[in-house]
C-alpha cells in the first residue's frame, strides 16, 4: 500500500495551523511533515520535506502565497500546492493558477471539504468551485503562447482525450464511463500526461494545454454542452 498523504501547512496564523493539523492528522491516510510561518520557510520546508501536499495561505510575511507557490513549483515540481485562504478575488486566483496551484480554497470550508481536496489534489485532480474554473479557463485561453509542441506532441492519441475530457471538469470515473475504460486506466494516463507535460495536477495540465493552444475554450464547451 501507498504511504500516507504527507502535507505541508503554511500558514502565517499559529492557531489557524494548530487547527488544521488537527483536522489532517485525525485522518488515518495523511500526516503533517511541517509547518511553515511565512513564505520563505514554506519553499524551503517544501523543496527539502518533498511533501505531496503543501497547504498554502496568501497573505505571509517574507514572500506572499503567490511567489511561494511559484518557487515551490520550481524548486519541487512535484509538490500539489492547494491554496487555503480568506481571499475569494479573481487576481488572486488568477496569479495563484499562473504561479502553478493545483487547487484554490476557501478557508470557510468544513473539515470534511478540507480532506477530500487534499485527497483529490494529491491524486491529480482539480479543486476549483465551478463558477471559478470556467472563468480560469476564459482567463487563460485568452493568453495563449506561441508554442505549439513539446510537451503535446509526446502525449498519445488517447492521452490528449483524457486532458480534454478531464479539462471539461469530468471526474476520473466519468471520463471511465466515457471511454469504457476503467477508473484505474485513466488514473494511469493521467499520471502519465503529468509526466510529460512537468505538472502534478490536472488543473496544472489543462492550463498549460489552454496556454500553448493545445485545447482551445471550444474543446471544453462542446463536451461540456453534450
Amino acid at each position: 500500500m501507498a504511504g500516507p498523504i504527507t502535507v505541508l501547512i503554511a500558514d502565517d496564523h499559529a492557531l489557524f495551523r494548530e487547527g488544521t493539523r488537527r483536522i489532517v492528522e485525525d485522518e488515518p491516510d495523511m500526516r503533517v511533515v511541517g509547518e511553515a510561518s511565512d513564505g520563505p520557510e514554506a519553499v524551503r520546508l517544501a523543496t527539502t520535506l518533498r511533501p505531496a501536499v503543501v497547504l498554502m495561505d496568501i497573505a505571509m510575511p517574507g514572500l506572499n502565497g503567490i511567489e511561494a507557490t511559484r518557487a515551490i513549483k520550481e524548486q519541487a515540481p512535484d509538490c500539489a500546492v492547494l491554496v487555503l485562504t480568506a481571499y475569494d478575488d479573481d487576481p488572486y486566483v488568477f496569479a495563484l493558477l499562473d504561479a502553478g496551484a493545483a487547487g484554490y480554497l476557501l478557508k470557510s470550508v468544513d473539515g470534511a471539504e478540507l480532506v477530500e481536496a487534499i485527497r483529490s489534489v494529491s491524486a491529480g485532480d482539480a479543486v476549483l468551485h465551478p463558477a471559478i474554473a470556467r472563468t480560469v479557463l476564459r482567463r487563460f485561453t485568452g493568453r495563449r503562447t506561441e508554442e505549439r509542441d513539446g510537451g503535446w506532441a509526446a502525449l498519445s492519441a488517447r492521452e490528449r482525450e483524457v486532458l480534454r475530457l478531464a479539462g471539461t471538469g469530468m471526474s476520473n470515473k466519468e471520463v471511465a464511463l466515457r471511454l469504457g475504460l476503467s477508473v484505474r486506466t485513466v488514473q494511469v494516463h493521467l499520471a502519465h500526461i503529468f509526466e510529460k507535460l512537468g505538472v502534478a495536477s490536472r488543473t496544472e495540465a489543462v492550463v498549460l494545454a489552454l496556454r500553448r493552444g493545445w485545447l482551445t475554450l471550444e474543446d471544453l464547451e462542446v463536451e461540456a454542452d453534450d
